[in-house]
């Protein structure tokens, strides 16, 4: 299964059609940390985080991890640990992921740069939440209706094509 962005507004499942929004810059094929476009290409996806206060259930055949306080997603291309999962007491640069809004209450890692990742060539971007499809950093936000219905369909052998 693919999830196919076709253009900056709308995501794609199978039959369902999804209202999204995308990096304030748009889409490009080549990204760099703080440029605030979203990668073009085609990329797995990570597991399911969620913050255990805020969403009490959510059915997936993704792995669920939830959010603590200490936890981070390393944007410090100086550091071994660019573009992963880190403890916030690190001193490295992070995106905080126990957020005091809801834009983090759900989300997945499109895995772009990830793997092997070359430094300053983006980090964390998230397929997450939005209220009002404001544009993004980078990432791809969906309404948490949508988030939820998007996470019942896919499984951890999805992609997402970003075209």
């Amino acid at each position: 299964m693919t999830i196919i962005l076709r253009n900056k507004d709308t995501l794609e499942v199978d039959e369902f059609v999804f209202k999204c929004c995308v990096g304030k810059n748009g889409l490009s094929l080549n990204k760099k940390e703080g440029d605030k476009k979203t990668p073009k290409g085609i990329f797995n996806l990570g597991h399911l985080y969620f913050r255990a206060n805020k969403i009490k259930k959510i059915k997936t055949n993704l792995k669920l991890i939830k959010i603590n306080k200490n936890m981070g997603w390393s944007n410090d291309y100086k550091s071994k640990n660019y573009n992963k999962l880190i403890k916030t007491n690190l001193k490295e640069k992070h995106e905080k992921l126990y957020r005091k809004d809801y834009k983090y209450d759900l989300f997945i890692p499109i895995l772009y740069n990830y793997k092997n990742p070359i430094p300053n060539n983006g980090s964390c971007i998230f397929l997450h939440l939005t209220n009002n499809y404001y544009p993004t950093a980078g990432c791809i936000a969906l309404k948490k209706k949508d988030f939820i219905i998007l996470a019942k369909l896919i499984n951890p052998q999805t992609k997402i094509q970003i075209l």
